[in-house]
């Protein structure tokens, strides 16, 4: 259940909001959906991959583990990972529209555990004004509005140049064990390389060239993401 309010310096004055992760709160998964507001940062920990859906499209997503309900960068409550994926760093927060408006509003949700603890943090100073946490909210909620506008240009961009290219991903962790990843689709580094002149300068003009420098480089994480994944095993 969720109860969605707008979120308000006076009725939510003395509000408090605990900033904690694992698997309680829903972070105890394989992949997270990424967007390109995030790439720089997400691409420099995981490997970046996509799924086709027949309903929502292109979708970037962050592998986080092989095996079902598998967070690799999960410890107990703590991310290990130098970036969080921005819908797991924005909490119990989403955004939300006025009545008959595209005005976007931060909305909050009074029935997530960590609204209202008593070790959590403040949203407003005494004065009214926004904490630093709300702050760092706000900036991540509008990097999710942000990255939610343009993700569709984007990934279209990539598609209608054959950047983007379904592959089954097999992965030896040792001699015996072994994962193959179907279903999913990347960004062709070889494909990247061979475009000509004048589709890079299309995506370098659009804005689109360096993310998919970004989500090809990601994929040199997988070897990292097998390093983990043995790492736990021998613990």
């Amino acid at each position: 259940m969720s109860r969605l309010v707008a979120l308000d310096n006076v009725a939510h004055a003395d509000l408090r909001v605990a900033a904690r992760h694992g698997a309680a709160h829903g972070d105890a998964v394989n992949q997270a959906l990424l967007f390109p507001t995030e790439f720089a940062e997400a691409q420099r920990d995981f490997p970046i991959l996509f799924l086709r859906d027949p309903d929502e499209g292109l979708q970037a997503v962050a592998l986080l583990g092989l095996d079902r309900d598998e967070n690799l960068f999960l410890d107990g409550d703590r991310w290990t990972s130098h970036h969080i994926p921005l819908l797991f760093q924005r909490g119990p927060f989403l955004i939300g529209l006025l009545p008959d408006s595209d005005t976007p509003v931060i909305q909050i949700d009074l029935d997530d555990p960590r609204v209202g603890a008593a070790d959590g943090e403040a949203l407003f100073l005494p004065q009214g004004g926004q904490s630093r946490y709300l702050e760092h909210m706000s900036r991540v909620l509008g990097a999710i509005h942000v990255g939610m506008a343009d993700t569709a240009a984007i990934y279209a961009a990539f598609d209608a140049l054959g950047l983007i290219q379904p592959v089954a991903l097999e992965l030896m962790l040792d001699d015996e064990r072994r994962y193959v990843v179907r279903d999913r689709e990347v960004l062709s580094a070889e494909r990247l390389a061979a475009l000509g002149p004048a589709e890079l300068d299309g995506l370098h003009r659009a804005g689109y060239l360096g993310s998919a420098f970004l989500l090809a480089s990601s994929l040199g994480n997988m070897a990292r993401l097998i390093e983990r994944k043995n790492a736990r095993a021998a613990a």
